[in-house]
């Protein structure tokens, strides 16, 4: 059992579930909840904070900034608080009340953005915001989680490896996106790797990463209304992309087995689930990784009535699931 000084310094790497009984087939799922930050965007905001640290663009009186849909923002409000920053997380109003209420209490600001960009929908809001808070005090720093490389590195340096040790006959492996710093972080480490992976992208139906028009998301954690700036798609062999309902439908399921997940890991294991009914063979290996647990969505995909308002009843019947899974082939340059 380690002994810690700071939160940040605990993070369990080696927890998978295997979903076989579930699903009817094999498929490994990575656990990167269980940590102090409750997500896998722990280690994008370590790594993003320390590299700012070494290059002096942090200082004792820096103000962090940052635009995030929930999880970021928690693990920098819990960093922020750690080393003594402050914090202001720029969010709207699809965020959920209880990351909002984390951060708060972890000594954040939280900054609502609730009117559309004009062009850029909601996450064009949030990053006028912060722009304007940067241009107004010079005290600001802002790590941009959508253009910082350190966001790819810190999963190429931890979660790629990681999974390495535990799987090393690895076959495919399954990355929800959003900003893409997990997806190319893990792609650009297996790409070198002693046996070819398979990586498959899963994303949110209404995302305009992989060209989609963006359309209506509810959900917080996966997708963009805009390609993310990190995406090189010469490292992604194939995306599928996963109707919210869904999403809702996965995440009750895997409730019912007591695993209580959060939004993005539904996505994530349905469109696996979907991915492998199509296309797994007998002895593959399969790993999805799981962002975060399901405690932040208690009011949301656990909470029938938001459920209904949103989706219909449909929504909360399990047997059903939708048509709108869509599975798009992507070519990878250079060849595996």
């Amino acid at each position: 059992m380690p002994v810690i000084t700071t939160p940040q310094s605990f993070n369990e790497e080696d927890l998978y579930v295997d979903l076989a009984p579930m699903l009817g087939h094999r498929l490994f799922l990575k656990c990167e909840g269980f940590n102090f930050a409750g997500s896998i965007k722990l280690k994008a905001a370590s790594e993003m904070v320390e590299s700012a640290e070494r290059s002096g663009t942090l200082s004792p009186d820096s103000v962090l900034v940052e635009s995030s849909s929930g999880n970021l923002g928690v693990a920098l409000s819990m960093i922020a608080a750690s080393k003594g920053y402050r914090f202001v997380c720029v969010t709207d109003s699809r965020c959920n009340l209880t990351t909002r209420l984390m951060m708060e209490a972890l000594g954040s600001q939280v900054h609502v953005v609730s009117d559309e960009h004009a062009t850029g929908g909601l996450l064009g809001a949030r990053l006028a915001h912060v722009r304007a808070l940067c241009a107004s005090d010079a005290h600001y720093v802002w790590l941009s989680q959508y253009t910082n490389a350190d966001n790819w590195r810190a999963h190429y340096f931890r979660t790629a490896p990681a999974i390495a040790r535990r799987f090393p006959r690895l076959d495919v492996l399954f990355i929800g996106v959003g900003t893409t710093g997990t997806l190319m972080g893990c792609a650009r480490w297996f790409r070198s790797w002693h046996r070819p992976v398979r990586i498959v992208a899963v994303d949110s139906v209404g995302s305009a990463i992989f060209g989609d028009p963006p359309g209506r998301r509810m959900i917080p954690g996966l997708g963009m209304s805009t390609r993310p700036p990190l995406l090189d798609e010469a490292y992604v062999d194939e995306a599928v992309r996963v109707d919210e309902v869904d999403t809702i439908r996965t995440c009750r399921s895997l409730a019912r087995r007591g695993f209580l997940f959060g939004g993005s890991t539904g996505t994530v294991v349905s469109g696996a689930a979907s991915w492998l009914a199509r296309h797994g063979t007998p002895g593959m290996t399969p790993v999805a990784i799981a962002p975060d647990l399901g405690e932040r969505y208690l009011d949301t995909v656990y909470q029938s009535n938001w459920v209904q308002a949103l989706y219909g009843g449909d929504a909360l019947d399990p047997e059903q699931t939708s048509s709108r899974v869509t599975q798009v082939t992507r070519v990878t340059r250079g060849g595996r």
